[in-house]
């Protein structure tokens, strides 16, 4: 497997996906692992590489503006002012499908999660192949997300033909996702586009939660680091018992108890934008330091603190 952004490395990139292999590309929020949406084999390869079960419905890339209604239809108003406020970018919205989209890639659902990608290496790769692109994040099944090329190697190294490297992701945290039905908003994962931005264009509900996933991120356990990691509010508790190694990611500053065997800080300055973008490489670095737990201060929620926190909690829902 090679890692490139030369554009040799976008041509063979281009190529792969025309014979229907996964490559791992870059975008604005975490890198994902992109095949042909309109081809069942070619998606059943990123669900063989990331091990993920197909009740998990794929996200949609579209490489224009046009390809929207040709894979969605029944759009409702709404969904114009939306496109037009924040595509490209890292909002995700959840539309009813036309039958140029495979099962595979709606786990059978009748809708179909779309966005259009803000970074210009992904524009560039998606533009040249011309066809909307599955594209998860590209990492194993659960896990941590990954914001560099780095990362991918980790995860999937051996199992993917191609990553391309495009550096470190700018924002870090997953696309937001929602549905919109009847000129209302519902949301169905938290993201870089905020409740606050949403609320110009109306009066969204928070986040929905479902037994059956309605759109990509939802199950309750995800974006897991190997080691147990506990979510801590303000009366974090440091009592740790059998002389474990542990391991803290905070807030804004160090925590004044412990002992921790290392400690990670999201922000120093308290910037959520900051604490977004280096969330995922900071619980990847603790979970690479051989510790018998990870402990997380909660952040505020308002903001991108919403889709921190979202993270955080499913991070933790098995620790």
């Amino acid at each position: 497997m090679h890692t490139e952004i030369s554009a040799e490395g976008s041509d063979r990139a281009v190529k792969l996906l025309a014979d229907g292999e996964p490559v791992a590309l870059p975008t604005e929020t975490v890198y994902g692992l992109a095949a042909d949406a309109t081809r069942p084999d070619a998606v059943l390869k990123i669900f063989e590489a990331k091990e993920r079960p197909f009740f998990d419905p794929l996200i949609v890339h579209l490489p224009d503006i046009n390809w929207l209604d040709r894979i969605t239809q029944n759009r409702d108003p709404l969904v114009q002012k939306l496109v037009e406020a924040f595509w490209p970018g890292p909002l995700t919205l959840v539309l009813p499908r036309r039958e140029i989209v495979p099962d595979i890639v709606t786990s059978g659902l009748e809708t179909v999660a779309v966005r259009m990608s803000a970074h210009p290496v992904f524009q560039k790769i998606a533009s040249q192949f011309g066809k909307p692109l599955a594209a998860p994040s590209a990492n194993r099944f659960g896990r941590i997300s990954p914001t560099t090329a780095q990362h991918v190697m980790a995860e999937l190294d051996g199992r993917i033909p191609l990553i391309v490297d495009g550096g470190p992701t700018e924002i870090g945290v997953e696309s937001t996702i929602i549905s919109v039905e009847n000129g209302c908003i519902k949301i169905l994962r938290s993201g870089p586009v905020t409740f606050e931005a949403l609320s110009m264009f109306g009066n969204p509900a928070p986040e929905a939660r479902a037994d059956k996933p309605l759109a990509p991120g939802q199950l309750k356990s995800h974006y897991a680091p190997r080691t147990p990691f506990k979510l801590f509010g303000p009366d974090l508790s440091t009592r740790f018992s059998g002389g474990l190694q542990v391991g803290c990611l905070a807030w804004d500053k160090p925590l004044p108890d412990g002992p921790f065997a290392i400690t990670e800080i999201l922000s120093e300055t308290g910037d959520m934008r900051e604490a977004a973008a280096t969330l995922f490489a900071k619980m990847r670095r603790l979970d690479e330091a051989g510790l018998d737990l990870i402990v997380a201060e909660e952040v505020p929620e308002v903001g991108l603190g919403i889709a921190i926190m979202d993270r955080l909690r499913k991070a933790s829902a098995n620790g």
